[in-house]
Formats: C-alpha cells, sequence, structure tokens
C-alpha cells in the first residue's frame, strides 16, 4: 500500500495557503542541528523551530557522518550558521545492531528484516550482497559516548572553524525533554 497519493493531496492543501514564499535563504536564526531520522523525533517541536529558522541535517542515529559533516560545513561557510547542536535520543534503533549484524542480514537478503526479542533477524529471501560488510553502519552502543564522539568529530575536523559551539543532547522519546550531555559540550566549547 502506497502513501503516495495521501502525500500529493496533502501537499497540494499545504500549496494553497502557502506564504512563505519570501524566506531568505539563510536560516533565520542562525543555527544548525544534526539528529536522527526516526519518525518520533519533530525538530521543530522540540526546538520551538518554523520555517527558514534554523537548518535540519538528519540521518540515521543523528551522526557525524561525513556527508552530515558536508551539510554542517556548508551551513556555516555559505549560510552563516553560528552554532551547532547534536542531538541524539533514546530508544535509538541504531542501538539495536552491529556492523556484522547489519552486514549479515543483508548478505542473506535485501528484503526488510524484522525485530524480535534477540534482535533483527531475516525473514526475506536471497539474493542479497556482501557489499553490506564494506559500510561503517555507525551503530551505537553507548548513547551518550556516541554523542560525545560525534561532537568531537564535528570539533575536530579541520574545516570546522573553533569559534563554532557544537552543544551535545539527547532527546528523551518519552518525556520530549533534551537532555544535555555535558561531556559533549565541553568537548563542543568554542575558542
Amino acid at each position: 500500500m502506497s502513501v503516495h497519493d495521501e502525500v500529493i493531496a496533502a501537499n497540494g492543501a499545504y500549496a494553497a495557503s502557502f506564504d512563505k514564499g519570501d524566506l531568505a535563504l539563510p536560516p533565520a536564526r542562525g543555527f544548525a542541528i544534526l539528529t536522527c531520522m526516526d519518525a518520533r523525533l519533530d525538530p521543530a517541536k522540540y526546538a520551538g523551530l518554523s520555517e527558514g529558522d534554523a537548518h535540519v541535517i538528519r540521518n540515521a542515529g543523528g551522526r557525524a557522518s561525513d556527508d552530515a559533516i558536508r551539510s554542517l560545513v556548508i551551513s556555516y561557510k555559505l549560510l552563516g550558521t553560528k552554532e551547532w547542536f547534536v542531538i541524539h535520543h533514546t530508544n535509538c534503533g541504531m542501538e539495536f545492531f552491529t556492523n556484522d549484524v547489519m552486514g549479515g542480514l543483508l548478505e542473506s537478503s535485501l528484503e526488510t528484516a524484522a525485530l524480535g526479542a534477540e534482535g533483527f533477524y531475516d525473514v526475506g529471501e536471497g539474493p542479497g550482497s556482501p557489499v553490506g560488510r564494506e559500510i561503517d553502519w555507525l551503530t551505537i552502543s553507548d548513547q551518550a559516548g556516541a554523542v560525545v564522539d560525534d561532537v568531537r568529530r564535528i570539533r575536530e575536523h579541520p574545516l570546522v572553524p573553533s569559534r563554532i559551539p557544537v552543544y551535545g543532547y539527547v532527546y528523551d522519546v518519552t518525556s520530549g525533554k533534551l537532555i544535555e550531555i555535558p561531556e559533549a559540550t565541553a568537548v563542543g566549547k568554542a575558542s
């Protein structure tokens, strides 16, 4: 079952009363958020954003991958952001598997896996691909530690100016609260 028709209808309703065509290209509030793609997270709500306020970069786990850092560098270099937030979250799917598990699942089949009490398992039939074993999936075994690692990776990147503070948080999916990871924020302190 596809949601295509629902998305197109919703867009039609949105476009019918659209009045944001004059927003400036740079984010009005001058900051960026790197966060997870998890559907339970709504950065506009948990960070009090309106359209045009901030750059929001999303990927699996909210990890500081090469592509996420590329986006952050563009955000400040071309569009003037001055502060960055790394926001992971509790109960993240990236905590439920390892690189080896993901590689094995993809090698077995390309069908969607299932999650059981013992973790993810394959329910599909092959063929799969061994290419999944060549990728670092940036899984998470320690949530706070991963935030610190990501902030450190951003802070130490040669294209990131030391004047940009990088804050580290975990969003609690049960309460909606942002919980600061003090070690991450200390690592990301501007100098």
